[in-house]
C-alpha cells in the first residue's frame, strides 16, 4: 500500500433504490479525499434507480446493472471489480456524514499499519435524515464479542484487498448475516489487526433486510449460531440473544452527538 495517498475502493449495491441512492452517491462524491475509486453494482433496478446513477456516471469508475443471487453476491462482483489498495462498502440507504470521512479512513490506515478500521454509526429514521433513534457504538468491541452476537458497525469497516484476497469474500448462502460471517472469520478467526475511530461516520436509513420484523431477527440469530460453528467461536442461543441487552443504552437520546463526534 502507498505510504502517501492510499487507493480506496468504495463500493455501493443497489437494487430499486430511487429514493435514497441519490443521498449515497452525493456523500461520496463530495469526499475530500482524491484517491477514490467508486464502484456500483445495480441488481436490475426496475423503478428509475438506474436513472439516477447515470446522472452522476463520468464521477462513477465502475457500474454494472444485472440481475444476481442478492446482495452479498452483489457486494463481492463490486470486491472483485476493486483495484484499491483499500476496500470499504456502503449501501445504497445509507450515506457518509461529512466529506472528511474516507480521509479520516485513510490517515487512520497511514498511521497504524493495520489490516482494517472502522467506526460508529447513527441510525436515522428513514424519511428523517435528521432524526437519530440509535447510535451504533462499536469502541467496546474486541474479537470475543462475536460470541455475543455483536460487531463492529459494518458500513464503517475498511479493509485492505488483500484480506479478501487472503480470507474470501461473503458467504453467498447466508440470508442475512453473511456481513457478520465475514468480519467473524477476519477478525476472530484469523485475528487480522484493527484500529477503531471514535467518530460517527455514516447514517444509516432503518428498515434494511435485517430489521423491523421478528422473522429477519430469528434468522438473523440463527445464522450467527452457524458463523460461530463455523469460525471456531464457542457460543450459544442465549449469549447471542443478550446482545439486545447491550444495545438498550444505545437507544437512549444522546443531545449533540454529531456535536461530540464531528467538532461541528
Amino acid at each position: 500500500m502507498q505510504r502517501d495517498s492510499p487507493k480506496i475502493s468504495i463500493i455501493t449495491v443497489t437494487l430499486n433504490s430511487r429514493d435514497t441512492v441519490e443521498d449515497c452517491i452525493q456523500s461520496v462524491l463530495k469526499q475530500k479525499y482524491e484517491n477514490i475509486e467508486y464502484i456500483i453494482i445495480d441488481g436490475g433496478s426496475t423503478d428509475g434507480t438506474l436513472d439516477i446513477i447515470d446522472k452522476y456516471h463520468d464521477h462513477i469508475s465502475a457500474w454494472m446493472s444485472e440481475s444476481d443471487q442478492g446482495l452479498y453476491e452483489a457486494m463481492n462482483k463490486g470486491i472483485m471489480l476493486a483495484t484499491g489498495d483499500i476496500v470499504g462498502i456502503i449501501n445504497s440507504d445509507d450515506f457518509y456524514l461529512d466529506g472528511d470521512v474516507i480521509g479520516s479512513i485513510a490517515n487512520e490506515f497511514l498511521r497504524t499499519n493495520v489490516e482494517s478500521v472502522f467506526a460508529d454509526l447513527v441510525y436515522i429514521k428513514r424519511n428523517n435524515k435528521n432524526k437519530i433513534v440509535r447510535h451504533y457504538d462499536s469502541s467496546n468491541f474486541s474479537p470475543g464479542i462475536f460470541t455475543y452476537g455483536c460487531m463492529p458497525a459494518h458500513p464503517t469497516f475498511f479493509a485492505k484487498r488483500e484480506v479478501y484476497e487472503k480470507y474470501g469474500l461473503f458467504k453467498t448462502d447466508y440470508k442475512i448475516a453473511s456481513d457478520y460471517e465475514l468480519l467473524a472469520r477476519f477478525l476472530a478467526k484469523h485475528k487480522i489487526s484493527y484500529s477503531y475511530i471514535p467518530k460517527v461516520l455514516v447514517k444509516m436509513r432503518t428498515g434494511g433486510i435485517s430489521s423491523g420484523y421478528f422473522r429477519g431477527n430469528w434468522i438473523k440469530n440463527r445464522e450467527a449460531l452457524r458463523a460461530c460453528a463455523e469460525n471456531g467461536i464457542k457460543t450459544n442461543i442465549l449469549k447471542i440473544l443478550s446482545k439486545y441487552l447491550r444495545k438498550i443504552p444505545q437507544l437512549m437520546p444522546q443531545p449533540g452527538l454529531l456535536n461530540k463526534y464531528t467538532g461541528s
